[in-house]
């Protein structure tokens, strides 16, 4: 068993490796070696009443094609379906999920929408960012205006369908040929949220050219600086680099240091040097775990 995904089971047979993930009661797995995966499908059907659906290609909504090259990853059907289902097949498309000019904040003397009709145009791509993090901010964003949505929300909302209109195929690729060293990236939106004025950290991490994960998520607390606004989300990325570290120990891989990629000389300087420490108390204590991570030499 995985020591920190729990649906997650290895077994090691030799030089062959079998890799096995449970969620629900759907089975996936695959290995280094095609006797091992037979002798595995053959002793669970015998054990539990299953059916064996062949190789992986369609799964909770995500499409997988493999190829020798590598393994596209892509949310195509569901996106025609999702634009049908609310009439934006046909729409005009844009080039851009939103606007960089107009920023949106709760609209109190806007129209109001139906909210249940605004929830379910907004809860819907909030499933496509499972595979597509271009749009994940912005969707992010919209959901926060659920509560009392306005014609200015739903204005936006529909601007993210024309955006996935115009890039329907869009899809992650993970090339055979990638190597499996680990890279970090972290940056922030510095009071970004017109409502109150909190921080939004956006990171995101990569095996060789492979994205494997990413984040956009509001921070807890009001950053007074964008030195303070980009430690915490180098500490948000730290802290995926430290999930991800203990999950690939049960492939037995390891890593030396981890670079985490930060465009903030302020929050690079606070993060390498000890003295400044004292000066950055008021940051909440997420940058706490970094911190020992680079006197570590962990990370750099």
């Amino acid at each position: 068993m995985g020591s920190v995904d729990k649906t997650l089971f290895l077994l090691k047979h030799g030089k062959d490796l079998l890799i096995v993930h449970i969620y629900v009661d759907d089975i996936i797995f695959g290995g280094s070696s095609h006797a091992l995966c037979s002798k595995f499908s053959k002793q669970m059907s015998r054990e539990f009443e299953m059916s064996m659906m062949g190789e992986l290609q369609f799964f909770l909504g995500l499409q997988i094609r493999k190829t020798p090259q590598g393994t596209f990853v892509h949310q195509s059907k569901y996106t025609r379906d999702l634009l049908r289902k609310f009439e934006m097949a046909n729409a005009s498309p844009q080039m851009t999920s939103m606007s960089t000019s107009i920023a949106l904040d709760a609209d109190e003397d806007g129209k109001e929408v139906d909210q249940k009709v605004y929830r379910g145009m907004i809860g819907s791509p909030l499933y496509l960012t499972a595979m597509r993090p271009d749009i994940q901010f912005a969707v992010g964003l919209c959901t926060r205006f659920q509560a009392s949505p306005r014609e200015s929300h739903r204005t936006a909302v529909k601007r993210i369908l024309r955006y996935i209109k115009f890039t329907p195929e869009f899809s992650l690729w993970y090339s055979a040929d990638s190597s499996l060293s680990l890279l970090g990236f972290s940056d922030s939106d510095h009071a970004g949220y017109r409502i109150d004025r909190k921080s939004t950290s956006g990171t995101c991490q990569f095996l060789g050219t492979s994205l494997v994960s990413w984040s956009s998520r509001k921070q807890s607390s009001v950053a007074t600086s964008t030195c303070e606004a980009e430690y915490v989300a180098a500490a948000s990325c730290f802290s995926q680099i430290l999930w991800m570290l203990a999950t690939l120990r049960d492939y037995s891989l390891t890593y030396g240091r981890i670079p985490i990629l930060c465009d903030s000389s302020s929050a690079i300087s606070v993060d390498k040097n000890p003295v400044l420490h004292s000066r950055t108390k008021h940051i909440d204590v997420v940058g706490e775990g970094i911190d020992k991570a680079l006197i570590k030499g962990e990370i750099e």
